[in-house]
């Protein structure tokens, strides 16, 4: 039985996009890669709203996230973090041999301007990371308040992962100033794993340059190079990219404005029927995500037996991550994802909750 994917990620995708996975295979140095390749990257730049290079890797969001610190990183990063996945990226920084220092928030905490502005006024930084999204305690950090600060600090290079929240809300990458932007395709944009996003200013490539050890799967000037080609520098996941093609033409289709919408009314309906049955939210009002909504079990749920009985009826949940496990429980509500499906999930709890 196919359980219905209500977790964070992968979410579920449709069966249009599956189809066009299935389009017959072509080489990726042949000129209908280039094509395939340039529609993908053009489209994601008008999505983005910005003018920097934009490249796609075959591989997870942390393969582009590991490649921006050891490419972007010269003197010492400022890792910014509050839940699991942005300490990971600290550990990751620090595993690329990077000078790194943590500046932690508690979970279901925001990362503030101040918070920034704080550690780059020491003048130790020359680059940051910062998780917008944090998916593992549904919590949104306040970019463009974030990006105005950055505009005080030139020489600092930004990283900023939107792993869980592109393409759900506005992110103008330009304007934010953002200079490498990382992000799955797993998430908002509702495509099976495998590729990642990443983007890179002007600042940013030179800054890696001058960066040595910078590798090669994820070396971004290779990427450059084999950009004035449309292409990557290694063998892409062509069968994603062709859905992802198709997505961004679905994207366009609906509006940006009607996506962004659609997923902010799906954020206030989970948020509601929450308090409505006795469940807390762990981010405070304003830092809430608008692609999944972390619950706090106020009523001392038997999570694990809520997990259970909904896989049961064909539906998959999450219970909680890492030492939030039990504590809360994460229902998405992103990519394709309608309000229909949410109805659905928050009945069959209704249900169980009942009986508990």
């Amino acid at each position: 039985m196919h359980k219905k994917l209500y977790i964070p990620g992968p979410i579920e995708v449709s069966p249009e996009i599956l189809q066009a996975m299935a389009t017959p295979m072509i080489g990726h140095r042949m000129p209908e890669y280039a094509r395939l390749h340039k529609g993908v990257t053009d489209k994601l730049k008008r999505l983005m709203s910005t003018s920097d290079k934009v490249f796609l890797s075959t591989s997870s969001a942390f393969g582009a996230m590991e490649g921006a610190v050891r490419n972007l990183v010269g003197k010492r990063c400022a890792n910014f973090c509050n839940g699991a996945f942005s300490d990971k990226w600290h550990k990751v920084t620090l595993s690329c041999g990077k000078e790194a220092d943590a500046f932690k928030a508690e979970w279901g905490q925001p990362i503030t301007p101040e918070m920034v502005d704080a550690a780059l006024a020491t003048g130790k930084y020359d680059a940051i990371t910062l998780i917008h999204n944090e998916t593992s305690t549904g919590t949104m950090s306040p970019l463009f308040e974030i990006g105005e600060v950055l505009k005080k600090y030139p020489d600092v290079v930004s990283i900023v992962d939107t792993v869980s929240s592109m393409s759900a809300l506005n992110i103008p990458i330009d304007e934010i100033g953002i200079d490498c932007c990382v992000f799955g395709v797993q998430k908002a944009f509702a495509l099976p794993p495998g590729l990642a996003v990443f983007t890179a200013s002007e600042k940013a490539l030179e800054r890696a340059k001058n960066v040595p050890g910078r590798g090669y799967y994820f070396d971004f000037l290779e990427f450059l190079a084999a950009d004035e080609k449309d292409n990557t520098p290694s063998t892409p996941c062509i069968s994603l990219i062709y859905a992802m093609d198709l997505q961004l033409e679905r994207i366009f289709a609906e509006g940006l404005e009607k996506r962004w919408q659609r997923h902010q009314d799906m954020a206030d309906f989970m948020r509601a029927w929450v308090g409505e049955k006795g469940f807390g939210i762990l981010p405070a009002e304003g830092y809430r995500s608008v692609t999944l909504t972390c619950a706090t079990n106020d009523r001392g749920v038997d999570l694990g037996l809520v997990k259970k009985q909904l896989g049961e009826r064909g539906i998959a949940f999450d219970d909680g991550y890492g030492k939030l496990k039990g504590k809360t429980f994460r229902v998405a509500h992103m990519g394709d994802m309608q309000l229909e499906d949410l109805k659905q999930i928050t009945t069959e709890l209704e249900g169980i909750l009942q009986g508990l």
